[in-house]
């Protein structure tokens, strides 16, 4: 009769084609597992030593996390081999993550940001700290349970973001997302039951306003083209949020991160940061002559096309994220004078490329093809956003009845 606790990676992908990490907890032959939370591909998973392979971006945080959890897990074996030498390996698991009712809604909040800054998602913790800030400064300390967060807490809290915190409906709606997040997680581990969840249907509804997305029309972006006698700053500029453009709008977290090795039979092959999904394009002429400008400057084939993220420290993600920072604000104010010396009215900005190729796609590309360029998961997605641009149907309706004549 043995037990034990091992790391494995799951043979069981999920919708990303990923693969989970999970203790296996084994007892006379039958086994139970526990995942942690985390998904990796299979070409990343060391099976002799058990370990994520350094191929991996985040490796050493997660092979971390894992001896932690298999530490955790042999302590409780351990203790309960001593005290239920006949327990099966499922009573086992329930018995070594048995929760605790005595975590707060900051408990839960303090492993949130402590999973976000271990993967390297700065700009998610940044944001999703100050959402917490608002929560804490709002109940004037950190004990807040989660049995407290009902319906008259959050119309309350937020009446108080909107009112006393000057947040938007959008922003307000934002930290309410979060505090659902961690609710639900409170849940599913057992900390708190489901019968007083807040959110829903006949409870609080989270519901965004509309907003609008405004793209450039193809007649501005030729525009944007022929602006001449730029600095070399503006000129700059204008080559990322092009360059943005012309491969569909891609994010400028991705554009600065292109290197001369990722170019090659005419083709630009990324992932994108965002889902880690592949992308094959083929290079535009337009690009083509973007690229030679910058191909003097290039020092091997791992380099780095555009030159903000030459100086990055690559194993700080607060330096990324602060240098990705300071270079979009950059781009944005040198968009903008360009936008007027190229007599547009519209805000010009670094996301406002994406929303341009939607807007010059409209209806003329089918959402299939459109969905493989954003390369969004679902349709659904795709029609959505192109929603925001399509306008031909409605001001022919208008049409047929005002010119009636």
């Amino acid at each position: 009769m043995s037990t034990s606790a091992k790391i494995i990676l799951r043979k069981k992908p999920n919708a990303k084609g990923l693969y989970p990490l999970a203790i296996r907890i084994t007892k006379d032959r039958r086994s139970t597992y526990k995942h942690i939370g985390h998904y990796i591909e299979l070409e990343d998973w060391d099976s002799k030593n058990l370990k994520v392979k350094k191929s991996h971006s985040e490796a050493e945080s997660l092979n971390n996390l894992i001896a932690s959890k298999l530490s955790e897990a042999r302590k409780g074996l351990i203790a309960l081999q001593t005290d239920n030498k006949g327990a099966t390996a499922r009573q086992i698991k329930k018995e070594i993550y048995k929760p605790t009712s005595s975590l707060t809604f900051f408990d839960f909040a303090d492993e949130h940001l402590e999973a976000l800054e271990a993967e390297k998602k700065i700009n998610r913790h940044s944001t999703d700290s100050a959402w917490v800030s608002y929560i804490e400064k709002y109940c004037s300390g950190r004990h807040l349970t989660f049995q407290e967060i009902n319906e008259r807490f959050l119309k309350k809290f937020k009446i108080y973001l909107k009112g006393s915190c000057s947040l938007t409906e959008t922003t307000a709606m934002n930290v309410m997302v979060l505090i659902r997040l961690l609710f639900n997680r409170a849940i599913r581990d057992k900390v708190v039951s489901k019968e007083i969840y807040p959110f829903g249907k006949d409870k609080f509804k989270i519901k965004f306003p509309e907003t609008t997305k405004t793209g450039l029309s193809g007649k501005e972006i030729k525009a944007l083209e022929s602006v001449t006698e730029l600095t070399d700053m503006e000129r700059h500029s204008l080559n990322v949020w092009l360059f943005s453009f012309y491969f569909a709008g891609m994010r400028v977290s991705d554009v600065l991160f292109i290197r001369w090795s990722q170019i090659y039979d005419g083709r630009l092959h990324y992932r994108m940061g965002k889902n880690s999904k592949l992308l094959s394009l083929k290079i535009p002429a337009k690009v083509e002559k973007i690229l030679l400008q910058y191909i003097e400057d290039r020092v091997n084939d791992d380099d780095f096309v555009f030159p903000e993220m030459k100086k990055a420290d690559l194993s700080d993600a607060k330096d990324i994220y602060r240098k990705k920072k300071v270079a979009n604000k950059k781009f944005n104010d040198h968009l903008k004078k360009i936008a007027k010396r190229a007599g547009i009215q519209k805000k010009v900005t670094m996301h406002i490329a994406r929303h341009s190729f939607g807007n010059i796609a409209g209806d003329n590309i089918h959402p299939l093809m459109l969905q493989k360029l954003y390369r969004h998961t679902d349709l659904k997605t795709t029609i959505n956003y192109q929603a925001n641009f399509i306008h031909k149907d409605a001001d022919d309706a208008l049409d047929s009845v005002v010119n009636f004549l």
